[in-house]
């Protein structure tokens, strides 16, 4: 009898241990455990630590809370200004309410991935590609609130969104890069034309300063000689001041006015032979010239017609003073027409 009963006790205490042992579950410190019994939903969630379910009846899922990072593959796509791209970020989310997690979606890891990629396919579209190249932070969080919003309903909150990289094509890099080189070239050159014009502003000072004081300019030109001759060099090379050429210049200039008035006037003997020989000239008397003598003079003479016939002009005669006369005939028509009388020219 005592026989029969400790073996029934012990029978009862293995029931007990094999039972223990099937409806005893370990719930960690970052997990949660969502009880499905008969396919049927338990409103209350299993927290950290040991907790017991029905073998067979209840079947426990345990849910990670603990904030997951999930790289989005990269995703080839076109900017809002026409440029190819290809841009890849990364995701930050968690769990927050692991029953929903269970229920509401098969694989709540699958869809944040592929709602990730089709809200950044969609944000690069709507982006330009200085955008995406500068102005990230604001990209991540219009990216955030697009996987966000659905995945509230999966019990899934999104931390945060990150875009790692943007690739672009070589031909965009090269363009870009003389781009920037042109930039910085640009601003190079105003560097410099700014500090042109600071130190010819300071040289005009300085120019004044010493042009009040010239041997300002003296004292300047021995500092620049001893400066070269610091580095033993065996040419020296010694500047000469512009404006001592300029003093040499206005110094010449009124003895050459004298050189040349000078080289200009006579001398005095010939000056004194100018003056009789002005005094023993007489004044020139010019005759009068006779109207036919100039007309004979003159170059140009009118052809005569050749329907006229010209009477034969008589041998002419040679005065004493080599003067022609001319025929009487001649002179006799010359009168008629011009109404002149004759001259006789001695």
């Amino acid at each position: 009898m005592v026989q029969e009963l400790v073996i029934a006790i012990v029978a009862i205490l293995c029931a007990g241990a094999l039972y223990a042992a099937g409806a005893a579950r370990v719930v960690k410190q970052y997990e949660r455990g969502v009880v499905l019994r008969l396919g049927r939903l338990r409103n209350d969630v299993r927290g950290p630590g040991f907790t017991m379910v029905l073998p067979g009846v209840d079947r426990l899922r345990k849910v990670n809370m603990q904030i997951v990072t999930m790289p989005v593959p990269a995703q080839d796509g076109i900017t809002r200004d026409n440029v190819t791209v290809r841009v890849d970020a990364v995701i930050y989310f968690k769990v927050v309410d692991a029953a929903s997690a269970v229920v509401e979606v098969e694989d709540y890891q699958f869809a944040v991935s592929q709602m990730a990629q089709t809200s950044l396919r969609s944000i690069i579209g709507k982006s330009d590609l200085d955008d995406l190249l500068s102005n990230r932070e604001k990209l991540n969080q219009g990216l955030e609130l697009m996987i966000d919003s659905p995945a509230v309903g999966w019990g899934v909150q999104i931390d945060r969104v990150e875009i790692k990289d943007v690739s672009l094509p070589e031909t965009m890099k090269r363009s870009m890069a003389r781009q920037a080189e042109a930039d910085r070239e640009r601003r190079a050159r105003v560097i410099n034309a700014d500090a042109e014009l600071q130190a010819s502003k300071k040289l005009a000072q300085a120019a004044k300063e010493m042009s009040t004081q010239p041997a300002a300019l003296q004292l300047r030109l021995l500092q620049t000689v001893v400066a070269v001759a610091a580095e033993k060099n065996s040419t020296l090379v010694l500047p000469f001041p512009v404006e001592l050429l300029r003093f040499l210049e206005r110094a010449q200039q009124p003895q050459l006015q004298q050189q040349l008035a000078q080289l200009q006037q006579p001398p005095p003997e010939q000056q004194e032979q100018q003056q009789p020989q002005q005094q023993q000239l007489p004044e020139a008397v010019v005759p009068p010239v006779p109207q036919e003598s100039a007309q004979q003079a003159s170059p140009v003479q009118s052809a005569p017609s050749p329907s006229v016939r010209r009477p034969s002009r008589a041998p002419q005669r040679k005065g004493p003073s080599g003067a022609t006369a001319a025929p009487a005939a001649a002179n006799a028509d010359t009168d008629d027409r011009s109404g002149a009388e004759p001259f006789a020219h001695h």
